[in-house]
């Protein structure tokens, strides 16, 4: 029963965390959407948060949730959600986003656990030309 409540299985999905320099030649990083799928990704809406444990008092942390919406993303195509600061790479850091393909609605949770954002693990995403760390 509950399988018959589970949307399409989403395939072809990326969120990336994307290292990049600024103006001034700072290191800054931003969350990016990506559509390797072979069709229109419409009426996108993607919340973030962060959660976790405190490394030096074990306190439970949670960031604000953060909500975006795009109206569309091409084949191929890369869209920015939100910069990201290093302070929570030490978090679980979730993506969820859902979105519509020829009127079915595709829904995913993407999950950086702790600690797998680090430049030490970033890698060349070819899509952005730009190292990163991304989940599909």
């Amino acid at each position: 029963m509950k399988e018959g409540l589970l949307g399409p299985k989403v395939e072809k999905v990326g969120v990336a965390v994307i290292e990049e320099l600024t103006e001034t030649q700072e290191k800054m990083y931003n969350v990016y959407l990506i559509n390797f799928r072979d069709d229109i990704m419409e009426g996108i809406i993607i919340t973030s948060t962060g959660y976790g444990e405190n490394a030096n008092t074990g306190e439970r942390v949670r960031t604000s949730t953060l909500r975006h919406s795009l109206e569309v993303l091409l084949p191929g195509e890369i869209a920015r959600i939100e910069p990201i600061m290093e302070e929570v790479f030490g978090l679980a850091n979730e993506y969820w986003v859902s979105f519509w393909v020829n009127e079915v609605m595709y829904d995913k949770k993407f999950v950086f656990l702790p600690e797998t954002i680090a430049p030490n693990k970033m890698k060349l995403i070819d899509q952005v030309g730009l190292k990163g760390v991304m989940i599909t």
